[in-house]
């Protein structure tokens, strides 16, 4: 089992800077693709970004490109989610998942944490 608790999330102005991180215990971190997701009330959860485990490749949606980046620390079992330039759009509930292969579809993420929410005012 792999328990991933993310953290970081909070209220910030449009325009602003947020940096998530996802802390994971309970497996080999540096063997996983890890992955950030949202969702916003009524919405789907969304892909937002991934990382391979072996590579490094990243791969982000298209509405953060640009904007927010996803790096690892595999010595601290730590993903990280910097958020620049933040807008209204971006409010939602942010996940951490961990997976055997990286993707953009949740199903293929076998852990998640709990999430952090975010919200950005105008």
């Amino acid at each position: 089992q792999v328990q991933l608790v993310e953290s970081g999330g909070g209220l910030v102005q449009a325009g602003g800077s947020l940096r998530l991180s996802c802390l994971a215990s309970g497996g080999t971190f540096s063997r996983y693709a890890m992955g950030w997701f949202r969702q916003a009330p009524g919405k789907e959860r969304e892909f937002v970004a991934a990382m391979t485990s072996r590579s490094g490749r990243t791969d982000y949606a298209d509405s953060v490109k640009g904007r927010f980046t996803i790096s690892r620390d595999n010595a601290k079992n730590t993903v990280y989610l910097q958020m620049n330039r933040l807008n209204p759009e971006n409010s939602a509930v942010y996940y951490c998942a961990a997976g055997q292969l990286t993707g953009r579809d949740p199903r293929g993420y076998n852990y998640w944490g709990q999430g952090t929410q975010v919200t950005v005012s105008s």
